[in-house]
C-alpha cells in the first residue's frame, strides 16, 4: 500500500499503524489500490466490527487514510470506499449497536484504573478478576482453574484441552502480579480450585464476578469484554504482532496448512507480551523481571 510513514511522531506509532493493517487488512494486499472496492473494505471489517469495536474504528480510518493518498497521487480514482459518514456507517452501525450490547469491553485506556481499584479490594472473587484480566483468560478457564495445572516453579498455567473452547491445550506465561496472586490464594488454600466457591469442592460462581463489577459501579462492560480491551492495546500501544497477541487469546491463527508448520506455541514471548500487559495495567513492582510501560493514571 501507499507509504504514509513520513506522517508518524515515532516509530512506535508507525509499527502500530503496520501491524493493524498488516494483521487485518492483508486480503487488501493482494489488490491493486483502483481495484479495493466498498464490498472489500467490508470483508476485512465485518469479522472484527463486533469483537474488537476500537479496533476495527481505527483499521476503517486507516484503510480510509491510504486510499486517500493514494488518489492524490494518482493511483486511483472515484470516491473512497472506506469513507464512514454516508456511507460505511450506513452498512456497520447496526452491527455496532449489536457489539456494545452483547459484548461491551472497557476502553483499554480505563483498564489501568479500575485495575488500581480492583487491587484494593478483598476477596476471592476480587482476586479472581484481576488474575482473570492480567492473563486475558476467559471467565470458564480463570473459575475452573486447578492447583495441578500451576507450575510455580515454570511460571506456567497450563489449561487442559477440555477446559478450553478451541479444545486444545494452552499454556498461559504467568506475570509476577499473577503469581503474587497466586501465592496469596494458595496461603487460604481450601480446594483443589484456586478460586475456591462458597460451596465445598465448587469453584467460584460466574455471577461473583459479576458483582465486582457491581460494586466497582462498572456499567455497560462484561468480564469476557476485557480480552478485547487486550487486544485493542496491543495493537495500538505496543510493537507486539497480532499473531501474538491471537495466541495469547488462545485464538485460532492461520489456515490449516499455516497451522501445521507452527509448532510451538511461543511461550517466551507470550511472557514478554505479559509482562508488558501487567506492566501497563500499573501491577506493583515487586520482582526485577518485571519492567512496567506505564503507570496506572
Amino acid at each position: 500500500m501507499v507509504d504514509l510513514s513520513h506522517g508518524f511522531r515515532n516509530a512506535k506509532s508507525k509499527e502500530a499503524w503496520s501491524t493493524t493493517l498488516k494483521t487485518y487488512a492483508a486480503p487488501l494486499r493482494d489488490k491493486h489500490l483502483d481495484e479495493i472496492r466498498t464490498d472489500d473494505v467490508l470483508a476485512v471489517l465485518a469479522p472484527i466490527w463486533q469483537s474488537k469495536r476500537e479496533t476495527a474504528s481505527r483499521l476503517r480510518g486507516r484503510i480510509e487514510r491510504v486510499l486517500d493518498a493514494a488518489k492524490a497521487k494518482g493511483l486511483r480514482s472515484g470516491e473512497n470506499p472506506a469513507w464512514w459518514r454516508g456511507h460505511l456507517d450506513k452498512l456497520l452501525s447496526k452491527r455496532q449497536k449489536i457489539a456494545q450490547r452483547h459484548l461491551a469491553a472497557m476502553p483499554y485506556s480505563d483498564v489501568p484504573g479500575f485495575m488500581e481499584w480492583l487491587r484494593g479490594r478483598e476477596g476471592v472473587a476480587a482476586r479472581a478478576l484481576e488474575f482473570c484480566i492480567l492473563a486475558a483468560a476467559r471467565t470458564a478457564e480463570t473459575l475452573g482453574a486447578r492447583w495441578n495445572e500451576i507450575d510455580l516453579a515454570a511460571k506456567v498455567w497450563t489449561v487442559p484441552p477440555e477446559r478450553m473452547k478451541a479444545g486444545r491445550e494452552h499454556r498461559v506465561p504467568l506475570s509476577a502480579r499473577s503469581l503474587e496472586i497466586l501465592a496469596d490464594m494458595q496461603s487460604i488454600r481450601t480446594s483443589d480450585y484456586v478460586f475456591p466457591g462458597l460451596k465445598r469442592g465448587r469453584p467460584l460462581s460466574v455471577n461473583a464476578l459479576k458483582q465486582v463489577l457491581v460494586r466497582g459501579k462498572v456499567e455497560n462492560v462484561t468480564v469476557h469484554g476485557y480480552r478485547s480491551s487486550f487486544r485493542d492495546w496491543v495493537d495500538e500501544c505496543t510493537s507486539f504482532p497480532g499473531a501474538l497477541a491471537e495466541a495469547a487469546l488462545a485464538h485460532t491463527v492461520g489456515d490449516e496448512t499455516e497451522r501445521a508448520y507452527r509448532r510451538g506455541d511461543a511461550l517466551e514471548k507470550r511472557r514478554k507480551l505479559m509482562e508488558a500487559w501487567a506492566g501497563f495495567l500499573g501491577a506493583p513492582k515487586r520482582s526485577a523481571d518485571v519492567v512496567p510501560m506505564r503507570a496506572a493514571k
